[in-house]
């Protein structure tokens, strides 16, 4: 781009971010490296107006607002960001729009991607929302990746307690998560002389309406769950996730170890299958999880993992997603 990009991040509390870790402190700071303006705000700060009125016969323009604050950040930890007066700011005259925020992937988050789909595009009145607002609301993370059965461990999605029972008669050792979590929050290991799964059941199901995701249990996540991040639908780099002794969960959230990994032969079969249509629908900036040879979640929300690939491998994973919004920017290519 011939100017310096606006920028405005949607996002949880920067304050209360791990400097050393977070995926978008690592945007941030490549985008302010770049001359980029940074904006930020939580996404209780967004609003939908009913819009300005055009002339007669123009077509009305939906109104997107954030209460915001201008922002610096630097690496310098218990004082890694400066903020500017809090000013309201029409997104639509942004020109990227970064939906960062953590899930649960509830109605809160479903509908902050219905509000930012009024502004999603290139041009007059549109900002590029990384990932594509509608592209993340029809993609959930362990939903998405149902579409490639070929890639997948063997897997249940289900409300009924009996096809539950039976998976694991069938497979012994089970995987029993949330379909809608993230951090590895609510996931159990379950054996086949588990007492214990009944009892879960019964808990989740008072507790909320949606179902559950069943895996079989892939032993190979000892040696690690790899996550790979993709940019524009090409992988950029990997990291395996080994987890703490005496825990299932992988997740860095709940101690699992970076390592260094490298790209396998099946890895890369799975990076191509599902890379057309991750760079079709817009989805920019996305992390893959894998467990031996099986592809179990497609993340799309807000995926992590970027600084501990640039530390392993040398590389500059948010300058490879700045050079991806670019060129989108650039030549239009945005599925709005």
């Amino acid at each position: 781009m011939s100017r310096p990009l606006k920028v405005a991040v949607q996002m949880d509390p920067l304050g209360g971010i791990d400097i050393n870790g977070d995926s978008t402190f690592a945007m941030m700071l490549e985008a302010q490296a770049r001359g980029y303006e940074l904006f930020v705000y939580q996404v209780e700060a967004l609003s939908l107006s009913e819009g300005r009125t055009a002339p007669q016969g123009g077509q009305r323009t939906d109104r997107v607002t954030a209460r915001a604050r201008p922002v610096t950040v630097r690496r310098r930890a218990g004082d890694h960001a400066a903020f500017g007066p809090e000013q309201v700011i029409n997104l639509a005259d942004m020109d990227v729009v970064l939906m960062r925020q953590d899930p649960p992937f509830d109605m809160a988050y479903i509908t902050a991607t219905h509000i930012l789909e009024h502004i999603h595009g290139i041009g007059p009145d549109r900002a590029l929302v990384v990932n594509n607002p509608a592209a993340v609301r029809n993609a959930p993370e362990k939903i998405l990746v149902t579409h490639y059965p070929d890639l997948m461990p063997p897997t249940l999605v289900t409300w009924d307690v009996k096809a539950i029972l039976e998976f694991r008669a069938k497979w012994r050792d089970i995987i029993v998560k949330p379909l809608f979590g993230n951090g590895g929050a609510g996931v159990f290991r379950i054996r086949e002389d588990d007492p214990n799964l009944n009892a879960l059941l019964e808990m989740h199901f008072a507790r909320s309406r949606e179902p559950l995701m069943i895996q079989r249990y892939e032993p190979a996540v000892r040696r690690g769950d790899k996550r790979i991040i993709l940019v524009d639908g090409v992988p950029v780099g990997a990291i395996d996730r080994i987890p703490a002794e005496g825990e299932t969960r992988s997740n860095m959230h709940v101690g699992g170890r970076p390592v260094r990994a490298e790209l396998t032969a099946r890895d890369r079969e799975i990076c191509d299958t599902i890379g057309p249509m991750l760079r079709e629908q817009g989805l920019i900036f996305v992390g893959i999880d894998v467990i031996g040879e099986w592809l179990t979640e497609i993340n799309v929300t807000s995926p992590t993992g970027l600084q501990e690939i640039d530390r392993f491998d040398g590389i500059n994973t948010a300058g490879l997603i700045w050079d991806a919004i670019v060129s989108r920017l650039v030549t239009g290519g945005v599925d709005a």
